[in-house]
């Protein structure tokens, strides 16, 4: 019989401010302190505002025996990973999905091989592995695929402070200025890469301009992960007449991001891939509708709390936000249901079935 381990070190390939996995990584770091462990965090790369917080990948302690396990947060491919495979402790995979290369490897090369690498690692990780848990139903279904034996389903810990910041009022106002003029304001929140079709919600913008709402107005919130895409995306606006339409806002604070979300009027997602997609969630805790394409773990994270299209066509998603917009009562429907999912999803949820997970593969053991 193992004994309990004294530490449970986490490993992840990239920790930065404002991102989803960066965040739950630091959440799960908590709940294990709170379940007694000494846990430290370990990144090839780091934001500067995480020195102190984050070590490098290179002063991984390797103990002998069982008193350290290592839990590999998995969401691309790294080098963090064969320090994984190597490490003598027991260990942990929290998968966070990793996007299919053919959705982004036409604009980020480097990006393409970086996912085959990390679905690769993925999978010759599965056999020395004890546990590989997942923020969603698809991707535990994923791990099984990979050949994980025992599986569970944990789901992100989501950034509170996106939740509960008060709206920045200078964004408020600016937006509400624009707002007097007509028009609607649809939203998108992610990073500017190609698997989030940030160019399909253009398109559907498009669509709507010329069939329902002439005045409606889009804001693309987040980082330009991919120059070659947001460049393309700019180009793209303009070839459209969109100019003055479309907001490209980047990578904004979490005031500016609650005050986005307080004044749209719908979340617009045609994402090609999402492993689960927090904005969802942000959206429908601001009591904004969603209309979302249902392609991966999006219908797992919306389920009856939003608009699910089976496909994303400029037409269909123009008509599905037009609805919503014009339907009252739908629109009243899809916030309640918002809400009970939001609280369904909360962070202390979250954290509650990280626990259960460490304490399942702890009796396994």
């Amino acid at each position: 019989m193992r004994t309990r381990p004294v530490r449970i070190d986490q490993v992840i390939p990239s920790i930065v401010e404002r991102d989803a996995v960066s965040h739950h990584t630091l959440e799960a770091q908590r709940v294990l302190h709170s379940l007694g462990f000494v846990s430290e965090i370990y990144a090839c790369n780091m934001g500067l505002g995480l020195a102190g917080r984050v070590h490098p990948l290179k002063d991984l302690p390797r103990e002998r025996g069982e008193h350290q396990w290592v839990c590999y947060q998995a969401s691309i491919g790294s080098p963090a990973a064969d320090a994984i495979a190597s490490h003598p402790g027991l260990k942990l995979v929290d998968y966070h999905n990793i996007s299919p290369s053919e959705l982004v490897e036409r604009w980020m090369p480097h990006l393409g091989e970086e996912v085959r690498l990390g679905r690769r690692q993925l999978a010759e990780l599965a056999p020395i592995v004890e546990l590989g848990f997942a923020d969603s139903e698809f991707n535990r279904a994923e791990l099984e695929d990979a050949g994980y034996r025992r599986t569970a389903v944990a789901p992100l810990m989501v950034d509170t402070s996106n939740l509960y910041c008060p709206p920045d009022r200078r964004v408020v106002d600016r937006l509400e200025s624009a707002r007097a003029l007509g028009g609607h304001d649809w939203l998108f929140v992610g990073q500017m890469l190609p698997h989030k079709a940030h160019h399909d919600v253009i398109k559907a913008l498009a669509c709507t301009r010329r069939m329902f709402d002439p005045d409606a107005r889009l804001h693309l919130v987040g980082r330009e992960s991919c120059p070659a895409y947001a460049d393309a995306l700019h180009r793209y606006v303009s070839a459209l007449g969109l100019t003055a339409a479309v907001e490209f806002a980047g990578s904004i604070s979490p005031g500016e991001l609650a005050a986005y979300y307080s004044s749209a009027d719908v979340l617009v997602c045609c994402s090609d891939h999402e492993g689960f997609c927090a904005p969802l969630l942000e959206a429908m805790h601001h009591r904004l509708p969603v209309v979302a394409y249902g392609v991966a773990a999006v219908p797992e994270t919306v389920l009856d709390a939003g608009i699910v299209l089976p496909s994303k066509s400029p037409v269909l998603v123009a008509t599905a936000v037009q609805r919503v917009l014009t339907d009252h009562q739908l629109r009243d429907a899809l916030v309640r249901a918002g809400l009970e999912r939001t609280r369904a999803n909360s962070v202390d949820g979250a954290r509650r079935a990280f626990a259960q997970a460490i304490e399942q593969v702890l009796q396994a053991a």
